[in-house]
């Protein structure tokens, strides 16, 4: 009989490339699948009209949808024996995304390093998200806390952290070609806020929160097929660290991006993820709250601007609250910093 091996720490080799299986082609029932469990209003994204009048031939998929779809390639090589997804960097939306198409998915060690306890480590790699046409479509770097086959120090091991950027340069995002800037409508989105009315530093409140079932969670994850067991296994889990499963960090940016459209219903992608924290856990039966503040602003073309945001989760706290990023208190989840493009007024 032949069972299936997962990776542990000791498994992993630096400058290692993983080419993961099972490309996923994106259906319509995936999209409405992400809709009802997120919620998300962004226009683009769920109005054929809207985006047709607006040059795209077809509806793109959410930005979080096609991270979430690449990223789910990955797990089953990473994610098995994580105990945690630590954070992200570099996260580049390179192209987008439709309905038929069909994305895979390669990583590469670069970076490993012993945790202290020896019971863990952290391996840090690169992956790249494809189309069928060998189009890159997103790249990333990420952290994730691994468990060990074997506890204790490893002899001779030596730590590798590598150096990771701290940003997606302006002159690296995706722009629009033939975009009808002409064409867009606050009543269509919602909003009248274009990219000169925000103000650096200017805080907003999203207001909406969102109590996480327990089926939604894993229902939302299903979806791209992340079958890490931390999330699905409560015969394991209850004799973990929290007693029981927890959710996905990446269900928490999903859920606060969708909640950032009452205030942003105009930034209508995501060029880049700077960085991210899941800075705590999450379980169901949690209420997340977002808000977001503009950290910078930069004039792209005529057409779009671009804003640089901080947005935080917080889980059963609605107050609103931006503080240093090694000072977050236990109710804050998510910490993430990203660019979008929202259009400037016609």
């Amino acid at each position: 009989m032949k069972n299936f091996k997962s990776r542990y720490f000791e498994d992993y080799k630096l400058n290692d490339e993983i080419p993961h299986s099972v490309p996923r082609t994106i259906t319509e029932g995936d999209v409405a699948i992400y809709l009802a469990t997120t919620g998300s209003r962004f226009a683009l994204n769920y109005s054929k009209e809207f985006s047709k009048s607006l040059g795209f031939q077809r509806i793109p998929l959410d930005d979080i949808l096609v991270f979430h779809m690449i990223f789910g390639r990955t797990v089953p090589d990473l994610s098995l024996n994580a105990i945690a997804n630590l954070g992200y960097a570099g996260v580049n939306f390179k192209k987008p995304v439709f309905v038929g198409d069909t994305v895979s998915a390669t990583s590469k060690i670069i970076g490993l390093k012993e945790n202290s306890n020896g019971k863990t480590g952290t391996v840090y790699v690169e992956s790249v998200g494809r189309n069928q046409n060998g189009e890159i479509v997103l790249s990333y770097f990420r952290w994730l806390m691994m468990r060990k086959k074997k506890e204790g120090m490893i002899d001779s091991f030596e730590n590798q952290v590598p150096s990771l950027p701290e940003r997606v340069q302006t002159n690296a995002f995706y722009i629009p070609e033939n975009f009808k800037s002409s064409k867009w409508s606050s009543e269509v989105t919602g909003s009248d806020s274009f990219f000169e009315d925000y103000g650096v530093d200017e805080e907003i409140h999203h207001l909406d929160g969102q109590t996480i079932e327990e089926a939604e969670h894993q229902i939302a994850t299903r979806l791209y097929q992340n079958n890490a067991r931390v999330h699905f296994n409560q015969h394991v889990e209850k004799s973990g660290r929290f007693g029981r499963r927890i959710i996905y960090g990446g269900y928490i940016i999903s859920l606060a991006r969708a909640i950032s459209c009452n205030g942003l219903a105009n930034a209508f992608k995501i060029s880049a993820i700077h960085s991210g924290k899941h800075s705590a856990p999450t379980f169901a039966g949690d209420t997340i709250y977002a808000w977001s503040k503009v950290v910078e602003k930069e004039k792209i073309n005529e057409n779009f601007g671009t804003l640089f945001l901080r947005t935080i989760a917080s889980k059963n706290d609605s107050k609103i609250s931006f503080p240093e990023k090694d000072k977050l208190s236990e109710n804050i989840v998510l910490d993430l910093e990203y660019s979008v493009l929202i259009p400037t007024k016609v």
